[in-house]
C-alpha cells in the first residue's frame, strides 16, 4: 500500500541504535535484531510498501546522522543491519500470507468443485478470487502426459497467456488432480477457447475437454464433472480431436445413460463375433474403422492396411455372424450403435 506516511512505531529506537553503535563501533545485540525483524513484520501485516520504508529509515539515518570523527563507518554498519533485519521480517511476513492465501484459495478450488460447501458462503468466498457464482460458468479441463501442480512452469504459461490477454476478467486458473483447469464466466466462450488452444501447446499435445455453461453456486461442479466424463469419453472412443466439447458429445452419456440396455445391445448383436478365430476385436475394430470413415470401403481398407477385399471377407463374416449388414442402412444404425456401446464398456477386454 502506498502513499501513506510510515508511522514513528516502525522506527521505534532506531535512533538510539545508531547514536550507540556509531560511538561504540559495536554490532546490533540478538535483541535489537529480533526487535527490527518483529517491527519488520507489522510494518507487513499493515500494508506498507518496502520501498517507503526502507526511504523512511535512510531519511530517519540522515536525521540521526553522528558528527564525531571516525564515525561514518559503524554508523553505516548500523543503518545495513537495521535494514537487514527489518527487510527479513518483512519478507517472513509476505511469504507467510502468500502461503496462507494459497491455503485459502486450494481450501475454496476443492470446496467448489466437491460442491461440499454451503452454497452461500461459497458464493461469498468466491468473490474473493473474482467468481460471481450467481452467473453462468464453464469449466475447461487440459489433461497432459504429466501431473501439473500449481506453481509449475506449464500452469505460469498458460495463466500468463490469459492474463496478457484478457486481463482479470474474473477468470480462475488452478489445477485439480494434475490437470489445468480453466473457470470463466459462461458467456465468454473465448477465454476456453484460448485457454484450450494454449494448454493444448503447453501440455505439448495434450487433450482438453471444455464442460457446458452451467449456472448457480452448483454450476461449477456440474460443468467441470461434464469436463472429466468428456475426458473419459474421449479416451474410451479413441477420439483424436485435442479440443472436445461436452455439448458436441451428448449423444454419448445419453447411449449409456441406462448402461444394462446398452450391455445387452452390445452382447445380443456383437456377442456373436467372439466366435470367430482370432476373437471378436479384429472385427469390432474392422467396424469401427468402416463406421469412422462414413462407409467408404476403400479409405476403411486404408486405414486397416488391408486390400478393399480382404475388408470386404471381414465385412461379409461380420453378416454371417451377427445376422447384420453393416452395408445395409436398415442394420448400420442398431450395428454402429452397439460399436460405440463397446467401446464406452471397454467390450469384449471386459465382461458386459
Amino acid at each position: 500500500m502506498t502513499g501513506r506516511k510510515i508511522p514513528g512505531e516502525y522506527l521505534d529506537g532506531y535512533d538510539r541504535i545508531l547514536t550507540e553503535v556509531a560511538a561504540t563501533g559495536r554490532r546490533l545485540t540478538r535483541d535489537e535484531i529480533a526487535s527490527r525483524r518483529l517491527l519488520g513484520e507489522q510494518a507487513a501485516d499493515a500494508g506498507f510498501g518496502l520501498r517507503e520504508l526502507v526511504s523512511a529509515h535512510l531519511t530517519a539515518a540522515r536525521g540521526s546522522w553522528p558528527q564525531a570523527p571516525g564515525s561514518a563507518d559503524g554508523a553505516l554498519a548500523a543503518v545495513h543491519q537495521v535494514i537487514d533485519a527489518f527487510a527479513e521480517g518483512y519478507e517472513r511476513a509476505q511469504r507467510l500470507a502468500v502461503r496462507q492465501e494459497e491455503a485459502a484459495r486450494r481450501e475454496f478450488i476443492d470446496d467448489l468443485l466437491y460442491g461440499r460447501s454451503d452454497l452461500g458462503r461459497l458464493a461469498e468466498r468466491a468473490e474473493r478470487f473474482g467468481l460471481r457464482l450467481s452467473h453462468a460458468h464453464a469449466v475447461a479441463v487440459a489433461q497432459g502426459t504429466a501431473a501439473y501442480e500449481e506453481g509449475d512452469p506449464v500452469p505460469r504459461q498458460v495463466e500468463r497467456a490469459l492474463i496478457s490477454r484478457f486481463g482479470d476478467r474474473s477468470i480462475l486458473l488452478t489445477t485439480k488432480d494434475g490437470r489445468l483447469l480453466c473457470i470463466a464466466p459462461g458467456h465468454q466462450d473465448e477465454v476456453l477457447a484460448y485457454f484450450a488452444k494454449h494448454a493444448y501447446a503447453a501440455t505439448d499435445g495434450g487433450r482438453v475437454a471444455v464442460g457446458r455453461p452451467q449456472h448457480g453456486p452448483g454450476g461449477v461442479v456440474q460443468s467441470y464433472e461434464e469436463a472429466l466424463n468428456t475426458l473419459e469419453m474421449a479416451e474410451r472412443l479413441d477420439l483424436d480431436d485435442p479440443v472436445l466439447r461436452a455439448a458436441d458429445l451428448l449423444v454419448y452419456p445419453v447411449l449409456t445413460r441406462d448402461r444394462q440396455a446398452m450391455a445387452d445391445l452390445v452382447h445380443n448383436t456383437l456377442g456373436p463375433l467372439t466366435a470367430a478365430r482370432g476373437g471378436a476385436q479384429p472385427l469390432l475394430e474392422t467396424l469401427t474403422t468402416y463406421f469412422d470413415c462414413g462407409c467408404v470401403a476403400a479409405e476403411a481398407a486404408r486405414r486397416l492396411t488391408l486390400s478393399v477385399r480382404a475388408l470386404t471377407y471381414r465385412l461379409e463374416r461380420i453378416h454371417k455372424l451377427t445376422g447384420a449388414n453393416p452395408a445395409d442402412p436398415a442394420h448400420r444404425y442398431m450395428l454402429q450403435t452397439a460399436v460405440i456401446g463397446a467401446r464406452l464398456l471397454d467390450w469384449p477386454a471386459s465382461e458386459v
